[in-house]
């Protein structure tokens, strides 16, 4: 175990020094603290109680607080000099870093924030931007951009941020970190300058998840409870199909994991598209409003866009005045979108607000309480270090289309990094309704290492050019067109077994499991033909015989009927409904 140890900061080391030698390479100045941090302090938790006692919850832990939250005596920077200059020094810390404290974990000091919290790129026009430690070129994501560079260079064992729209989870993302958003309202927001109300939370970042896990019981503080596995877990096809990383990839690897861990039987796959439009209708409402009846983005899109007005309106309720009167230098993307809030009407907050309150419902329909949503984190790989395309609204909806999913709803949701792809990291979000915060730690946990191994095969395999199989990708959608057939949704049955024989036409079962959904449309032509097919392949296969005796009975072809009801029953001599349908045709028609 200490010589692991030893390789894994043998490793590390290596990895810095890379990054320092890539980024000269660069042209870019790295600081020694990769520009992580705005001020060094130290808060030392009290001592530890005397035995039989137990030692304190978070002992000997180390982490860094965003710039959004007070301690006593110092100034808290929001992330713009002109705030800075023109606010007095807190009078006390604020609860959440005090609880921190005093469960035991030391404060080093002071991270970089976006300007006034509100980016989600990372990027500072005041300060530097911190550099990325898991890639040097590209953005580390915001607003809690400092503390997620804090906890990817090890310089700290967690950190603290905020996340209103994916302030923590975008940056954990970008970083290759672990970074959790718990569920609206569950951790005091006492001594930290507000963004947005209704959105707000107080996330954390870690590399390790036990103490990402440790962290959330001491804030949470919620009653033990015996730690229960997931009985439903949803993967978001459609999500992952929209990634420019290979998301079948990272799909694949959390089913393998919940596979061996959990059992197949809890796993579900949903076009989350079509499951929000259909508890949803706000977003359609909202869509007709802003967009005079086009439907000009997904769901999710919508939902973020919904967010952004919400965000928008409350950041302008707590902080315009401030800048009306000191005229601050802004950063270009919070003046713009300031100039968008003047314009938002309490039509467009009534209809946020009632967005709102469906998706809660809707998050809770679909997860109930032991239920958990597998979504990407983000859309995108990070954006290149001062790309122009982090000023648009555009880049500001879709780096937010995933998180809108859980700062809409209230739910919590958790960033998990899987590996690289073009030497950007790469993660997968796990989601639970509001409440299910101890719930969603304690899952995280005990899949963690299954997941990363799964994950570890898979990008294995892609780099040896064999990503995925054909095979396997037909075996997916097999797997999927089962889901479908058992919710009865026939037609869409149909299309993934389709799939599944264009990815493998040898397969004699997708052709009878095809067969069995033609049957249930009266589509008995389609069904003959591919039992058929399904017998051609494998003269044994039952199920084929079943359905093709089925179909030419309904087609009237009942002496055919009755050789392929006799001939199952030769193969399974106890199969009943051979027997039956055997015998009632006979008898019908001798």
């Amino acid at each position: 175990m200490a010589s692991q140890s030893a390789n894994l900061w043998v490793l590390l080391g290596l990895g810095l020094a890379g990054i320092l030698i890539m980024t000269r390479k660069l042209k870019k100045a790295v600081k020694a603290d990769f520009g992580a941090f705005v001020e060094r302090l130290k808060l030392l938790p009290p001592p530890q109680p005397p035995p039989p006692k137990a030692p304190h919850p978070l002992t000997g832990l180390s982490f860094a607080i965003s710039d959004v939250f007070d301690v006593n005596g110092s100034v808290t920077g929001f992330g713009n000099p002109d705030w800075s200059r023109t606010h007095e020094p807190a009078s006390q810390t604020s609860t959440v870093v005090t609880t921190l404290v005093e469960g035991g974990a030391t404060c080093t000091g002071r991270t970089v924030v976006d300007d006034m919290a509100f980016g989600i790129s990372g990027e500072q026009i005041h300060f530097d931007t911190p550099t990325n430690p898991a890639a040097p070129a590209r953005m580390p994501g915001g607003s809690s951009s400092g503390a997620a560079v804090a906890v990817a260079a090890n310089f700290v064992d967690f950190s603290l941020g905020t996340d209103a729209v994916g302030g923590v989870r975008v940056p954990a993302a970008y970083c290759g970190v672990l970074g959790f958003r718990p569920s609206h309202g569950t951790v005091s927001h006492t001594g930290i300058i507000p963004v947005s109300a209704s959105l707000d939370t107080v996330g954390w970042f870690a590399r390790d998840p036990s103490i990402l896990r440790r962290v959330g019981h001491v804030l949470l503080q919620v009653p033990f409870v015996a730690q229960r596995n997931p009985r439903n877990v949803v993967i978001a096809d459609d999500c992952f199909q929209l990634l420019k990383s290979p998301g079948d990839c990272v799909s694949q690897a959390v089913t393998k994991a919940v596979e061996k861990l959990f059992g197949r039987q809890i796993l579900r796959h949903e076009n989350l598209e079509a499951y929000l439009n259909s508890k949803v209708p706000s977003l359609k409402l909202f869509a007709d409003k802003k967009f005079n009846g086009e439907r000009k983005s997904s769901s999710t899109n919508l939902l973020a866009y919904a967010m952004h007005m919400l965000r928008r309106h409350e950041f302008k309720q707590n902080h315009l005045e401030w800048i009306d009167d000191g005229k601050p230098n802004l950063d270009p993307v919070i003046s713009s979108q300031m100039q968008c809030a003047l314009e938002i009407t309490d039509t467009i907050i009534d209809s946020c607000h009632a967005i709102r309150n469906e998706m809660r419902s809707a998050l809770n329909d679909l997860l109930k309480d032991d239920g958990i949503l597998v979504i990407p984190t983000v859309a995108e790989p990070p954006p290149k270090t001062g790309a122009k395309e982090i000023q648009s609204e555009d880049y500001q909806i879709r780096s937010c289309s995933f998180s809108s999913i859980a700062s809409m709803s209230g739910g919590c949701q958790v960033c998990v990094p899987v590996g690289f792809h073009d030497k950007c990291p790469i993660s997968v979000s796990f989601v639970a309704r509001q409440g299910g915060d101890r719930f969603l730690l304690d899952t995280i946990q005990t899949m963690y290492a299954d997941l990363q191994e799964q994950a570890e095969l898979a990008t294995k395999s892609s780099a040896s050019g064999n990503a995925l199989s054909k095979e396997t990708s037909a075996e997916m959608a097999k797997e999927k067109g089962n889901q479908a057939f058992k919710e009865k949704q026939w037609p869409k049955a149909i299309g993934f077994y389709t799939e599944a024989i264009k990815l493998n036409g040898n397969s004699a079962t997708y052709f009878s499991n095809r067969a069995a959904a033609h049957l249930e449309m009266r589509n008995f032509l389609q069904a003959e033909a591919d039992s058929s097919k399904a017998i051609d392949l494998d003269k044994k296969n039952v199920k084929a015989y079943l359905r093709r005796g089925t179909a030419r009975e309904m087609l009237g072809y009942y002496k055919e009927a009755i050789e392929d009801f006799r001939y199952a029953l030769v193969l399974e001599p106890t199969n009943k409904r051979a027997s039956l349908s055997a015998d009632r045709l006979k008898t019908t028609f001798p």
